[in-house]
């Protein structure tokens, strides 16, 4: 498996960038009001190196205290390059939207943490694997190498609890898109008027955010939407399958990671930040946090706190649609090495008991 060497080349490279980062003293954005400190970065150096050194130790056969060492390490290490990675949807919205780069250093900052999040979990995967006496590359059991050739399942839609859940998931986006597409509109809502939305807006938008605008439409709603189209895909089969629409690939097989990975970098994210925001605006509204102030355009702290639970809802429900379709089209689409299916029972599936309930 080449994730264990590669998060160890990841941990060698962030450890050289946070501690010239803590040495010269460069500012790294946390969020819009802080900062990395000088030790903080020396410490995620140390922990990215012992994370890459215990993705390289997990794939050798180790004793018991050298297992529980690894797999200390990995627990410890994953949740805080996930958490880091927070801010990668918003990066991404701005890049988008041609709105600009607010801090070269907070975005190196996320990517390093979403590369170094991404390969923990494949080589702690691997290494789960291994601990279990399973094929480190398809999870089954089986004799012989595990570089072989691949079987892969046939196209297939996600099953109808899993299609209702994320439907319901999805509904989260519509009153954060609604009152968006009221201001844009020229519209009123939570007493905030369309004009002064569209001129709060418009002050250091980027020319296709207000070409948008005059059109009616928000960028962020359309960069929701794109969301919205990775999840579809994630359930039926064109997510699978390219279908007759899509030029020079109609009928092949779509990579499994293309639309993986971007599921799994921004429903993560999107989650944590959606749940966060659920959870902080009806405490504001009971007194139990300091009210927001609100900032223009909006006029009381009744609308910015709505406001804020719509944004939770949104953010949260697409987040988590995204992971659990993610689940379900992993499972759907699991390939297992060639020398694994000729051990399968009669009738047994290639992707395992399992995949049906995804």
């Amino acid at each position: 498996m080449w994730s264990p060497k590669a998060a160890a080349l990841w941990g060698v490279s962030y450890a050289a960038v946070e501690v010239t980062w803590a040495a010269a003293g460069t500012t790294v954005p946390w969020t819009e009001h802080a900062s990395y400190a000088p030790a903080v970065l020396l410490l995620l150096a140390a922990l990215a190196l012992l994370a890459g050194g215990a993705c390289l130790a997990g794939a050798r056969t180790l004793p018991a205290h050298g297992r529980v060492v690894v797999s200390t390490v990995l627990i410890t290490a994953l949740p805080v390059f996930v958490v880091g990675m927070n801010g990668l949807p918003i990066h991404f919205v701005t890049i988008a939207t041609l709105s600009g780069v607010e801090s070269a250093t907070g975005l190196a900052q996320v990517l390093l943490n979403t590369a170094g999040a991404a390969l923990l979990l494949l080589a702690g995967l691997s290494y789960r694997r291994r601990l279990h006496g399973d094929c480190p590359r398809c999870g089954r059991p089986h004799a012989g190498p595990a570089d072989g050739p691949l079987d892969h399942p046939t196209a297939s839609r996600a099953p109808r609890r899993t299609r209702v859940a994320v439907y319901l998931l999805m509904c989260g986006l519509l009153p954060w898109a609604g009152a968006k597409t009221v201001w844009t509109l020229g519209g009123d809502a939570l007493g905030v008027s369309g004009d002064d939305w569209r001129r709060a807006m418009s002050a250091g938008a980027s020319g296709p955010s207000k070409a948008a605008a005059a059109a009616g439409i928000d960028v962020t709603v359309l960069a929701a939407m794109a969301g919205v189209f990775l999840l579809l895909g994630l359930l039926f089969r064109w997510g699978q399958v390219f279908p007759r629409w899509t030029p020079f690939l109609s009928g092949r097989r779509v990579p499994r990671l293309l639309p993986l990975v971007p599921a799994w970098l921004t429903g993560l994210p999107l989650a944590m930040y959606g749940l966060f925001l659920t959870i902080t605006a009806p405490l504001m509204a009971a007194g139990v946090l300091p009210e927001l102030q609100p900032p223009p355009p909006f006029t009381t702290g009744a609308g910015i706190t709505w406001f804020v639970e719509f944004g939770g809802l949104a953010f949260g429900g697409l987040g988590i649609g995204l992971l659990v379709a993610a689940r379900s089209h992993a499972a759907r689409t699991r390939p297992v090495c060639a020398g694994a299916t000729a051990t399968e029972g009669p009738g047994q599936p290639a992707n395992g008991p399992s995949a049906s309930r995804c």
